[in-house]
C-alpha cells in the first residue's frame, strides 16, 4: 500500500527527522498510483506545503514503469535531481538507474568550442572571453557531464555560452568529428538506459514539436509522463507547436559560414560575402521594427514599407547564401550544415510572409539588438492531445495554481486533457491565523495618474512597522521603477528592484539584508521560496491582468469571441486568476509562518468578478484597514491569533456598482 510509505513508521519517517504524515499527501499519492495503474490521466491542485513532490515520487519509484518528470523550471529540476531523488531513493532502497536531461543548450559543444577557441587565438575575441574559452576548455577534459551550469567559474550570463552549445540548427549530428564525445548524445543515452528521468517544460514540448517531424528527438519513450508545476504548460506549449524565425540563428548562420571561410576554405571569398550579408540584412530589418522591449502584430508591420523592403533583402540574402554554398558542398561539414540551415530559414521566412492562414497569431517582438518573428496557435488542445494519444501511458499535472474557483475547465480544455480524476488537496497552513488580506480604501484607480506615488504615501508605513521583510509584486517594470524611486525618498529602509542587479544575487541581498523591501515583477510571481519572518508582506500593484496589447493576448481574445464566447470572462479573468494565486504563493510557506497580503486593486470590491479572485484565494480574515494590518504584523504570534479573530470575514465583499463590464 502507497500509504505505508507516508505513516509514522514508513520509510518517509524513517529517512527524514521530524516528519509528520499528512493525509493530502496520502491522498494525492493514492490517486497517482491509481492513475498509473490504470494509464489514466489526473489532475491535482496540491496547496503550498501539501508535500507534492513526494506524493507523485513514491508512486512513480515503486511503479516499476519507466518515468519522464518534467518540472517548470531549470531550477527545481536540479532539486528534484540533486536533493529529492537520493533522499528517496535510500529510503525506498530504490537501487535503478536515474539521469537528468536538459535542452542540449546546456550541454558544452567540444566541435564549437574547438572553433571558437581556434578563432580566438586568430586575435579577434577579446581578453576576457578568451580567458573564459581557456578555462572552459580546461573543465571540459574534467567534467564527465558536459552541463555548463557545473563550470563554478563561468558566469551563468557569459557571452561565450551561445558560441559554445549548439541548437538544433547547428548541430551536426552523426557527421560531427566529435560526435562519440558529444555530451547531448551521452547525457541522451543515460536517459534511455534510466527507469526515470527528469526533464523541464521547455526541453519536453521542444521534444514533442519535435516527433510530430518524425526525426531528431532527444527525449526517451516513457510509459509515466509527471508534470510539476503544470500551470505553465499551456502557455509553454504554444512557443512550440507554432513557428519562429530570429535574428539570433541568422547572425549565428553568418558566423558559422565566416568561421568555414576562415579556417578551412580560404580560397571561397565568396563566403566572406555571403555571412557579411546575411548579418547585415538581420540587423537592418531589426531596425526598422522598432525599439527595444516592443511586440506587435506581424500581419499589420509585414506590409509596411520599410520592413517589407528589409525582408525581401533578406530574402535575396538567403537566396545568394545557397547559391554560393552549393558550390562548396561536400568540402565542409559546417558548411553543408549551413546550408541545409539556410534552406530551412527561407521556408520559415516564407511561412511568415503567408499571413493568410486562420487559427494562428503572426506576432514579433525586438530585445535590444534582436527580434523573433513568431507563428503561435491559438489552441493546442488538439496538438497536445494528439500526442498523449501517441505516446500512452499514465499523463499527472499537478501544481499549486490550476483552478479557477475550484473549477479545472480553463486549464483541461487549454491542453485537450479529459481527467479521470481532477480535485483540490487544501494547503495544510492555518491561513485563518497565519495570514490577513487587505484591500485598502481610499487607492484610486488602476492605471490612474500619480497611482505609484498614492501607494508609497500609504504604504510606507505598513513597511517601516514591519521593519521590511516585504515583496512589492508589480504588473509592469514602469511601475517596478516608479514604486522604488518613490520608496527610496521615504524609506529608511533598504530598497532592492530587479533589474538592477541578478535574480539570485537580488534574493540573496533580501535574505542577507533582514529589513528591505524588494520589488519587483515577471520572475518573482512564482518560483522564489522565502520561509520564516524573512519575508512576512507580500504587496501587489494591482490584479495581474495581461497587457492588452500583447499579440498572443489579443489574437486568443479575437478568437474566442468568434466562437461566440465572452473572452474578459473565457480569458482574461482565468489567466488573471492563475497569475494572482502564483504571487500570493509567495506568502505562507511553512507552517510558522505568517504575514499580510496587501492588494492594492478596489477592483476586488468594485466589480462583481472580484469575487471570483477572492473565492480563488486561501481563506483567510480580511480588512480594509491598514492600521490592522500593521497591528497583525507586530503583535507577537499569540495577539496575532486574537488580532485575526477579530477581523471581519465579509469586509471584503462584492459592493458591485454597475460597473462590472470593464476592467
Amino acid at each position: 500500500m502507497i500509504a505505508d510509505y507516508f505513516s509514522s513508521q514508513g520509510a518517509l519517517a524513517k529517512a527524514i527527522d521530524g516528519f509528520v504524515p499528512r493525509q493530502p499527501q496520502i491522498d494525492m499519492a493514492e490517486a497517482v498510483a491509481k492513475a498509473i495503474r490504470h494509464d489514466a490521466q489526473l489532475v491535482v491542485e496540491a496547496g503550498t506545503g501539501t508535500g507534492k513532490t513526494f506524493a507523485y515520487l513514491i508512486p512513480a519509484l515503486t511503479s516499476g514503469k519507466k518515468v519522464i518528470i518534467s518540472t517548470g523550471s531549470k531550477a527545481l529540476q536540479e532539486q528534484l535531481y540533486h536533493r529529492d531523488l537520493p533522499l528517496l531513493k535510500k529510503a525506498l532502497g530504490y537501487h535503478y538507474a536515474c539521469a537528468l536531461l536538459k535542452g542540449r543548450s546546456n550541454y558544452l559543444c567540444l566541435e564549437r568550442l574547438h572553433r571558437e577557441y581556434a578563432e580566438a587565438h586568430s586575435g579577434v575575441r577579446d581578453k576576457l572571453a578568451l580567458s573564459q574559452l581557456v578555462l572552459v576548455r580546461h573543465w571540459s577534459s574534467q567534467t564527465s557531464s558536459g552541463d555548463l551550469a557545473d563550470c563554478a567559474s563561468l558566469p551563468e550570463d557569459s557571452p561565450i555560452i551561445p558560441t559554445i552549445t549548439s541548437t538544433n540548427d547547428n548541430c551536426l549530428g552523426r557527421e560531427c568529428p566529435q560526435y562519440e564525445e558529444c555530451f547531448v548524445v551521452k547525457a541522451r543515452r543515460r536517459a534511455m538506459d534510466a527507469q526515470l528521468v527528469v526533464v523541464n517544460h521547455h526541453l519536453f514540448l521542444a521534444d514533442l514539436a519535435i516527433k510530430e517531424t518524425g526525426f531528431g528527438e532527444l527525449i526517451p519513450q516513457g510509459d509515466v509522463f509527471i508534470f510539476d508545476e503544470a500551470h505553465q504548460l499551456p502557455d509553454i506549449a504554444t512557443q512550440y507547436f507554432g513557428t519562429s524565425l530570429s535574428s539570433r540563428q541568422l547572425m549565428e548562420l553568418g558566423k558559422d559560414i565566416d568561421i568555414a571561410y576562415r579556417t578551412e576554405l580560404r580560397d571561397s571569398k565568396q563566403l566572406q560575402k555571403v555571412a557579411d550579408k546575411i548579418q547585415h540584412c538581420a540587423m537592418d530589418l531589426r531596425l526598422v521594427l522598432g525599439e527595444p522591449g516592443q511586440r506587435g502584430n506581424w500581419r499589420e508591420i509585414a506590409q509596411r514599407g520599410g520592413v517589407a523592403r528589409e525582408v525581401e533583402r533578406l530574402q535575396e540574402a538567403l537566396d545568394f547564401c545557397q547559391q554560393v554554398l552549393k558550390l562548396s558542398l561536400g568540402r565542409s561539414q559546417l558548411l553543408d550544415a549551413a546550408y541545409d540551415r539556410s534552406v530551412l530559414f527561407q521556408g520559415q521566412l516564407a511561412r511568415m510572409l503567408d499571413t493568410s492562414v486562420s487559427g494562428y497569431s503572426y506576432w514579433y517582438e525586438c530585445t535590444q539588438r534582436h527580434f523573433v518573428l513568431h507563428i503561435t496557435p491559438l489552441s493546442v488542445a488538439q496538438k497536445f492531445q494528439e500526442q498523449v494519444k501517441m505516446q500512452g501511458g499514465s499523463w499527472i499535472f499537478t501544481s499549486a495554481t490550476l483552478s479557477v474557483n475550484h473549477n479545472f475547465q480553463y486549464f483541461t480544455a487549454r491542453l485537450g486533457l479529459t481527467p479521470s480524476q481532477a480535485f483540490t488537496l487544501p494547503s495544510p497552513f492555518d491561513y485563518q491565523r497565519q495570514a490577513v488580506l487587505c484591500v485598502p480604501r481610499f487607492l484610486p484607480e488602476p492605471n490612474s495618474p500619480g497611482l505609484a506615488q498614492t501607494l508609497v504615501e500609504r504604504l510606507s508605513p505598513v513597511i517601516e512597522a514591519n521593519q521590511g521583510r516585504c515583496f512589492f509584486l508589480c504588473t509592469s517594470h514602469q511601475m517596478v521603477r516608479a514604486l522604488s524611486d518613490g520608496f527610496r525618498q521615504h524609506l529608511s529602509l533598504p530598497v532592492l528592484a530587479q533589474g538592477e542587479i541578478p535574480k539570485q544575487k537580488l534574493l540573496s541581498e533580501f535574505l542577507t539584508l533582514g529589513n528591505a523591501l524588494l520589488i519587483a515583477t515577471g520572475t518573482f510571481w512564482e518560483g522564489v521560496d522565502v520561509r520564516g519572518q524573512a519575508l512576512s508582506c507580500v504587496m501587489i500593484d494591482k490584479l495581474p491582468f495581461g497587457a492588452p496589447d500583447d499579440p498572443l493576448l489579443k489574437a486568443r481574445m479575437e478568437d474566442c469571441q468568434l466562437t461566440g464566447c465572452d473572452p474578459f470572462s473565457q480569458v482574461q479573468i482565468p489567466d488573471a486568476v492563475i497569475a494572482l494565486k502564483q504571487g500570493v504563493g509567495r506568502l505562507i510557506r511553512d507552517q510558522q509562518d505568517h504575514g499580510a497580503l496587501i492588494i492594492c486593486d478596489n477592483r476586488l470590491v468594485t466589480r462583481q468578478y472580484g469575487a471570483t479572485f477572492v473565492a480563488s484565494l486561501p481563506e483567510m480574515p480580511r480588512t480594509r484597514d491598514l492600521n490592522q494590518v500593521i497591528a497583525f504584523l507586530t503583535a507577537g504570534p499569540e495577539a496575532e491569533r486574537e488580532i485575526a479573530a477579530t477581523l471581519p470575514e465579509n469586509e471584503i465583499e462584492n459592493n458591485d456598482d454597475g460597473k462590472n463590464s470593464s476592467h
